[in-house]
This record gives structure tokens, sequence and C-alpha cells, in this order.
């Protein structure tokens, strides 16, 4: 039987064993003196961890800081409420609850712990699938939310610990990519890490993984449909199949340029509920849907193209992995995150409502776009560009 002393030892063991040697860049942007912090974003991102190193980091008296899994079988029999009395009756000051879409009724009892002790810090993580509702439980005018995503390539050679660079924007980069790129490639080979990074560095536990990384990439796909999906949206068995059965279609076909019919087709369904799988895949960070602006602006609309999330999954759950796709599926990956992007009339993407750009190898011409204003090409297997040829890499300095 699973008891509250097991609980705290758990916290503690894992506080204890976590490493200090590379925190997210999210890490410094928390303002962890927040009431209610919300961290939300995909399974293998590290959001477990960044729980575990501020705690370890942050209290030397552990009685006051209690870390627990939302999916803990003591929650079984016991409810959420029960711990926190506990945890504040005996001088708790913090809760760090992980998982906690896992929790049925998660929102009313945060809302409620929120209220009923008003000097306790509550941080939480969830699902990318996380969605705040309107009513009793709102939480919305208490919360500071935070989105994390996998490694950004700048973050990943960080990691590596081979350079140590920041963050450039989307302007500096269309203004002033001839000078950055030739900084940064003064002070590390970036195209030498650029393929392993495309392949296996997205992820930040590929480190832990070695040779069994893409099996983990799989295991990370199939239990946000088996389990996060469920444990926040209204779904029967039938559906997880059919959105195991979407993922795999997309994953063997992208960029997937769809015949919407004959996908509801394939996947035995109409419309409606097509579309509505295609958009639980998205909110779960596992395809990104590429629309031209007008359709943008629906909610549920047919994509014109289809893409995986990132390129490790690419590789992970295809056997066959075209190069032109994975410099697509890098672009979308790295701009989107603080980007609009929108397939344009000619080209491959636009992003902002204004800049056009194509993706392509060393070969890639102008001659689609030379007679568009703010119209760039991003290439692959290029240390430095020119005039409005930009490095692909580069692109993955923007987060």
């Amino acid at each position: 039987m699973v008891t509250i002393d097991y609980i705290y030892l758990v916290s503690n063991r894992k506080v204890n064993q976590i490493s200090l040697d590379y925190k997210r860049p999210l890490y410094y942007e928390i303002n962890w003196d927040n009431r209610l912090i919300g961290i939300k974003g995909p399974k293998g991102v590290g959001k477990s961890t960044l729980l575990l190193q501020h705690i370890k980091e942050t209290f030397t008296d552990r009685s006051k800081v209690l870390y627990v899994s939302l999916d803990n079988l003591w929650f079984s029999s016991n409810s959420l409420m029960e711990l926190v009395e506990y945890h504040y009756t005996h001088g708790g000051t913090h809760v760090f609850l992980d998982e906690v879409h896992k929790y049925k009724e998660w929102q009313t009892a945060l809302k409620n712990i929120y209220d009923d002790y008003p000097d306790l810090h509550i941080v939480y993580t969830g699902s990318s699938i996380l969605k705040l509702k309107a009513g009793d439980g709102d939480l919305s005018r208490r919360l500071r939310s935070y989105e994390m995503t996998g490694l950004s390539f700048r973050e990943y050679l960080l990691f590596e610990g081979l350079l140590d660079y920041p963050k450039v924007s989307l302007q500096e980069v269309i203004s002033n990519h001839v000078s950055l790129a030739s900084d940064i490639v003064s002070q590390v080979k970036v195209l030498k890490y650029f393929g392993k990074y495309l392949e296996s560095g997205y992820y930040p536990f590929y480190k832990e993984e070695g040779d069994g990384y893409l099996q983990r990439v799989q295991e990370v796909v199939s239990q946000t449909i088996d389990l996060d999906v469920p444990a926040l949206e209204d779904v029967e068995y039938d559906t997880l199949q059919k959105l195991k059965k979407l993922l795999m279609i997309l994953a063997v076909q992208v960029p997937f340029i769809p015949k919407m019919n004959e996908l509801y087709n394939e996947l035995q369904t109409n419309r409606e509920q097509g579309l509505k799988l295609l958009s639980l895949l998205e909110k779960a960070k596992l395809i990104t849907m590429l629309k031209s602006p007008a359709k943008a602006l629906k909610n549920l609309s047919a994509p014109e193209k289809l893409y995986l999330d990132n390129t490790n999954m690419m590789y992970a759950l295809s056997d066959t992995v075209e190069i032109g796709t994975v410099r697509e599926t890098f672009f979308m990956n790295q701009l989107s995150v603080s980007h609009e992007v929108s397939l344009p009339a000619k080209d491959d993407f636009k992003v902002d409502g204004k800049f056009l750009f194509e993706v392509g190898g060393r070969k890639k011409t102008f001659n689609q776009i030379k007679d568009e204003p703010d119209s760039f090409l991003a290439v692959d297997s290029l240390e430095i560009g020119n005039s409005n040829r930009i490095p692909l890499w580069l692109l993955g300095f923007l987060s």
C-alpha cells in the first residue's frame, strides 16, 4: 500500500538524483515567485526535470516542498486535497504537481487549493493538449503559464557543450545573417552537428538513451495517444486506434498533401470526425498542419499540407526519410514556436503574413520567387549565405 510517507520518500529521492549540470532556458524565464505556475508541453521535453532541478537548487529545507506525479497509485484511493492538507499542516509551503492531467477534475482541484491555501505556492505540468475551461474552476485570472518545446538547434549545441550563443530574432536573421553565421561557424562546425540534431537531437533524453533513442521516441508518441489524449478528451478506444492509423499514414507520406475524402474513407470516418482527429494530433504536438491564411482563420478546416511535429519523429516512425521533407519539417518546427506560418499561393512558407520562404538544398534557385518582395531561400548544407540565401540551420537559433 502506498502511504504518504512513501510519497515524500519518492519526492526526495527524485530530487536527490536529478542533475543540475544543464538547465533548459525556460528555467530562467519562469518567475518562480508566482503563486500558481503552469508548464505544459509534449512528453519527453523535460518538464519533470525542470521542476526537480528548481527544488534541488532552491530548497534547503525539503520539508517545505513536495513533488508528486498525479499518476501515482496513491490517488486511486485518496484525493489531492488530502495530500495538500497534510503537506500544508506539516509546514509545507510549495507543491509541485507533475502530469496534472492524469487527475480527474484537475482544474477544479487546483482552483480549490489556490483559494483554500492562500500562502501555498503551486507549480504544475501537463500535456500540450491541456486547456483551461471557463467555469467554476477557471484558473486563467490566477495562472502564469509557460509552454515548453523540444530542443532548438541552438539549444542542442548548448546542451552538447559546444556553443553558448544567444537567441536571435527573425528580423536579425533576415537583416544580418551573413555576419551571424560567420560568427557562429568560427566557433563550431555547425554542419557536422546539424545532421545529428535532425535525426536525434530534439528530445533532451537522447543523451541517456543512446542507440535506443528512436525507440523511446516511438514510445513517447504511443503514450501520448494512449494516455494523454483519453485523459483530456472524451474519446473511445476506436478513436485512439484511428489516431494511430492516421499518424502512421502521415509518417509514410509527409509532407502529406491530403486528398481529404480518400483519407476519411481509409479511416472509415466522416469529414467532421476526420478534422477533429487531425486537430487532436496537432494539439498533442504530434503533427503540424500548414494552411492558407484564409483557412488558418477557421478552427476546423482541412490543411493543404501536413507534417510530423519534428524531424526526430520522422526518423522514429518511418524507415524511409526524404531529405526535402526533413528540411521543411525543421523549418516548420523551429519557426512555428513564436511565428505564424502559413501556405502562400506560390512558395513553401509565408511567415507572419509577410516573409516568403523557399526551402531546399544548395542548388535551390530563386526562379520561383524572383519577383516577390521579402522573399528568401532557406538553404541546407550551407555554412554562410549571401544576399537572400540564408543557411537553413541558422533558423534554429530563433529559440
